[in-house]
């Protein structure tokens, strides 16, 4: 399914394909592909993405025909990929191709002065279209700024969205957020 929505499928090649589709490569082409979690990936795709970055051609699943892109690929991943590489995990010659300007995000426990301008961009994100003007009793917004958060931004983003979910008169307290906080 992953190699049909990267690279598209014909008719008839597999139960549930009734009509062609475009991958997102092909949908991308001309411009930027983010893959989110890359190393998540099986060696065996991880082989079709090279060809598609080195070749700059794919092939739709069930086709024969070739199918030119220019697509600029950045991926993210929270895996040690050079480790993974070591353990024959992920594609030496992929993990080359894609590291081509690296860029190390610190863990959101890191960077404490982000907390508050992604609370901040939470609340807007999950209030947008409403009338709702969150605000924060004093014991939640430092247990918020204080979190340690091991599922970094994620758990943030997840956390205010419950809070807003359940807080009532639109302030959100201590017993609005998650119980492992």
């Amino acid at each position: 399914l992953l190699e049909s929505e990267l690279f598209g499928h014909v008719k008839g090649s597999f139960t549930g394909a009734v009509s062609d589709k475009k991958g997102l490569f092909e949908i991308a082409d001309g411009g930027t592909l983010f893959l989110d979690e890359i190393g998540e990936l099986d060696i065996s795709l991880q082989a079709k993405i090279l060809r598609a970055l080195q070749e700059k051609q794919i092939r739709r699943v069930g086709g024969v025909r070739e199918l030119n892109v220019d697509v600029r690929v950045v991926t993210a991943t929270n895996r040690d990929l050079l480790h993974m590489v070591d353990e024959k995990r992920f594609r030496e010659d992929l993990y080359y191709r894609l590291n081509v300007l690296s860029i190390e995000l610190p863990a959101l426990r890191e960077r404490r002065t982000d907390i508050p301008v992604l609370i901040d961009y939470f609340v807007k994100k999950h209030t947008r279209g409403t009338n709702r003007k969150i605000t924060f009793s004093p014991d939640a917004r430092r247990l918020l700024d204080d979190y340690s958060y091991p599922g970094n931004v994620r758990q943030l983003e997840s956390a205010l969205e419950r809070a807003i979910l359940l807080c009532e008169d639109d302030n959100v307290t201590i017993d609005d957020l998650p119980p492992e906080m």
